[in-house]
């Protein structure tokens, strides 16, 4: 990915009105952790529970269920290496052995040398040391266990304000130093998660794989980082509904059509609790310790590679419309799709 000449003229496109769109959507059915289907005639699905979230892989014009099971191999053999909650992992190895030199799997380098470069292009926006104060807040599981339909909570769910300011001061991608194949935290009171990225980058392996083995059709879902592998059997497009922000899933905004490419959308309103109905999300500020203060519902970035949509859906998001906006627009082969937190729609120039 390429940062665009400033001077390259892009006009930007704004759709202030709500758009409903009717679409295709793509609808493949669950079916349980590690389960296989025929979906149709031509076409083959399994599913499975990984990264604390149901992923699915379609496969078009192919029986060849070992390329769906390898597929899973991936995803499994990446969660024990990335994820922060099991204790045998890179990750957690590193974060447990904080000013010591962690010897890890040159894939978990790969990715960590990924996020930082996000972590330097946003300036610490996006920040995979962020770890601690994720945990302080712990919202995605409050707000799986909300009863109430509004997800309301009492206040005794938000932290002190002087736990979050102690951990704030030991947010610091630049803590993270990697050596050859050895990784090192700096800072005993830090730990790296990479949740903002992590999935986006397995979703582009499993790409790679599926195109090494002359698979051309299909499309991965990662728990919604959504990548597609050419165009449908039919030869037309992909037609991928944006999901309206604080609606059922299945009500869709607007949508965008593509072949050969991902998206992967950041929403406010995917994890959050309230409080006397203030939101506090799950995309946390770095400077702040708190939910980051945006004007944005969602942004879904639409490219090449998954890992690149799934770290700046997360920057655009932080950075707000104006500024999101002037990012994505300096990226080549990036687009995005804005809804704002007034229900408009903007989208970067090239969609």
């Amino acid at each position: 990915m390429k940062i665009r000449n400033k001077n390259t003229p892009k006009t930007k496109k704004a759709f202030s009105n709500l758009i409903i769109i009717l679409i295709l959507m793509i609808s493949v059915p669950l079916y349980g952790c590690g389960k296989t289907s025929n979906t149709s005639g031509d076409s083959i699905s399994k599913s499975g529970f990984y990264f604390d979230t149901i992923i699915e892989i379609t496969l078009n014009d192919t029986e060849d269920l070992s390329a769906l099971d390898h597929c899973f191999e991936i995803a499994s053999e990446y969660e024990a290496l990335l994820s922060a909650n099991i204790s045998t992992s890179d990750i957690s190895n590193i974060n447990s052995h904080p000013g010591e030199y962690v010897k890890v799997d040159e894939r978990t380098i790969d990715v960590l040398e990924k996020a930082l470069y996000y972590c330097k292009l946003s300036d610490g926006a996006f920040d995979i040391t962020i770890g601690a104060l994720t945990e302080l807040w712990n919202i995605s599981q409050i707000a799986e266990s909300c009863e109430n339909e509004d997800n309301q909570v009492s206040e005794s769910y938000i932290p002190s304000k002087e736990a979050i300011d102690e951990l704030v001061q030991h947010v610091n991608y630049e803590n993270v130093i990697i050596s050859d194949q050895q990784v090192m935290l700096k800072d005993s009171e830090a730990k790296i998660d990479l949740g903002g990225i992590a999935k986006g980058y397995i979703a582009d392996q499993m790409k790679q794989y599926l195109n090494e083995n002359n698979i051309t059709s299909g499309i991965i879902n990662l728990g919604g980082n959504i990548i597609t592998i050419g165009p449908k059997s039919s030869g037309d497009d992909y037609h991928i509904g944006i999901q309206y922000p604080f609606k059922d899933a299945s009500e869709v905004i607007t949508s965008v059509s593509f072949s050969d490419g991902s998206i992967v959308t950041s929403g406010i309103y995917e994890r959050y609790f309230k409080v006397d109905d203030v939101i506090y999300h799950h995309i946390l500020d770095p400077d702040s310790g708190y939910p980051v203060n945006t004007d944005l519902y969602s942004v879904s970035i639409i490219s090449t590679d998954s890992c690149d949509c799934d770290a700046l859906s997360t920057i655009a998001l932080s950075y707000g419309l104006d500024k999101g906006m002037e990012l994505i627009e300096s990226l080549d082969g990036v687009e995005a799709i804005f809804i704002t937190n007034q229900y408009e729609i903007f989208r970067t120039s090239g969609l």
